[in-house]
């Protein structure tokens, strides 16, 4: 007999996945494929949205043939800042254009000098100045600087929503994409941003529909309901929107800590955007105020350092338990000293973008477990810093953590002991923003499976009794 499944395409900047889900959710296949590079037109790094392409149609083909796999749903969980703009016969014009690619600083000026200026128009749109990462000014971008390629444009779609299109051929614009620092949506007032219109480009966008839709493609002798795509982020806190009333807020840790706040009620002020908060939208339309920090990054930077001047391999922290007598000689000692790990990566970026400190000397420790215990006191007080931002005023009874920083138990038990008015608990939802694709799809395919076992698989961190924990801090703020 076959198995009911969804199909989920989780496609990352990295890796493209996907990911087969039975009615319980439980993952029953997930194949991962990566791909080189290629460049555009100006001979930047781009994804090749050809070859991405030509592989979610044969591994969908493939997978629908299968005898004990009964495909009943598919959709989409894929990166945001970055559209695919549909010539007048529903192919790429252009290459996927990287939201790294550097926007030229004179086109940047035109443009908040029309629309109000950096601070007025971040506000509005709860998108800090992040230049292509804005992905609504890349048609900006290529109205003025690529006027020959712009004509060629008649559809623009956000990226979830363009893999979704290769799976049913119809253009949607949906609330998750659009709210994610495109700087396209007026967040105060709940709409389109009127530069849109004043530019002429509300035209090329296709009409808006909720999360929830999806449009049914008939394949042989059965019909596949196919979703209309959701952002990855958006996606990634589904689940818990689905699984818990109470106030919590959820840090999604890797390169990048995203610390998310879906119960803030607040708009964000102009400090809070000049330190690397912003909205996203959820899957029902609702804001959800978020604060990042380059946390992974500077961690990976700074192991290495350690490992190299201890002649330890670079995965030996893997191995560290959190010491009590370690951490509360260091807590002692080391105010105000030359200990101190200052962030060395995150210039620009995180609640602390203007901060430059110097490089501590290692030879100051006595050993490798001394000097990682003082960065993870150094890490979890700028992840302390980022949480607070994004709590604002709200008061969350529950902390999610989910990601990599999941498996460092001296980061979970100090941010813990930071927090104990709140329980913290790490997360073990595998794949969750492929997952959220799949519940958003709930109420079609599955209306009979509940969901409570999904939600019973947390495990509680118990912080750490030391009082002079919360009088430290790597820098006033």
């Amino acid at each position: 007999m076959s198995i009911p499944v969804i199909a989920i395409y989780d496609i990352g900047k990295t890796n493209k996945k996907l990911i087969l889900f039975d009615r319980q959710y439980q993952i029953v296949h997930e194949e991962s494929r990566s791909f080189r590079e290629i460049t555009d037109d100006d001979g930047y790094p781009a994804d090749d949205l050809i070859r991405v392409c030509q592989w979610i149609k044969k591994s969908y083909k493939d997978i629908k043939k299968r005898d004990d796999l009964d495909v009943q749903a598919v959709n989409v969980s894929a990166y945001g800042a970055s559209l695919v703009h549909l010539d007048e016969k529903g192919a790429p014009a252009t290459p996927l254009y990287n939201y790294l690619k550097p926007f030229p600083q004179e086109l940047a000026d035109q443009f908040y000098e029309a629309y109000g200026g950096r601070e007025e128009f971040s506000r509005q749109t709860a998108s800090p100045v992040l230049g292509m990462l804005n992905s609504g000014l890349q048609l900006y971008w290529l109205k003025y600087k690529k006027p020959e390629v712009f004509e060629k444009i008649k559809r623009t779609l956000h990226l979830p929503q363009f893999f979704s299109y290769v799976l049913h051929k119809k253009p949607f614009s949906e609330i998750t994409s659009i709210g994610c620092h495109t700087g396209l949506w007026d967040f105060w007032n709940d709409r389109s941003h009127d530069w849109i219109y004043e530019e002429k480009l509300a035209s090329l966008f296709p009409p808006m529909v909720s999360t929830y839709s999806y449009t049914t493609v008939s394949s042989r002798l059965r019909s596949i309901m196919c979703g209309v795509g959701i952002h990855d982020s958006s996606a990634a806190l589904v689940p818990y929107l689905m699984g818990f009333r109470d106030p919590f807020m959820l840090i999604s840790t890797g390169t990048w800590n995203i610390t998310l706040n879906p119960f803030s009620q607040e708009p964000l002020t102009k400090e809070e955007l000049k330190r690397d908060c912003l909205h996203y939208m959820d899957y029902r339309g609702n804001p959800v105020k978020a604060s990042r920090a380059f946390l992974g990054k500077e961690h990976d930077y700074q192991v290495k350092r350690i490992a190299v001047h201890f002649q330890k391999s670079e995965d030996y922290h893997h191995k560290l338990k959190l010491d009590n007598k370690i951490l509360l000689n260091l807590l002692r000692d080391n105010h105000g000293s030359s200990k101190k790990f200052y962030p060395q990566t995150m210039q620009g970026t995180g609640p602390m973008p203007d901060y430059v400190g110097p490089e501590n000397d290692l030879s100051q420790f006595n050993s490798f477990e001394e000097a990682y215990h003082q960065l993870m006191l150094d890490i979890v007080g700028i992840q302390t810093t980022s949480l607070k931002l994004a709590r604002g005023n709200s008061k969350p009874e529950k902390i999610f953590v989910s990601g990599g920083f999941c498996k460092n138990q001296l980061f979970l038990q100090l941010l813990a002991s930071y927090y104990r008015d709140v329980d913290l608990y790490v997360a073990n939802l595998d794949g969750a923003s492929a997952l959220g694709a799949a519940l958003v799809m709930h109420r079609h395919w599955n209306r009979e499976s509940s969901l409570d076992h999904l939600f019973e698989q947390f495990k509680l961190i118990r912080p750490t009794a030391l009082a002079e924990l919360n009088q430290y801090q790597l820098v006033s703020q």
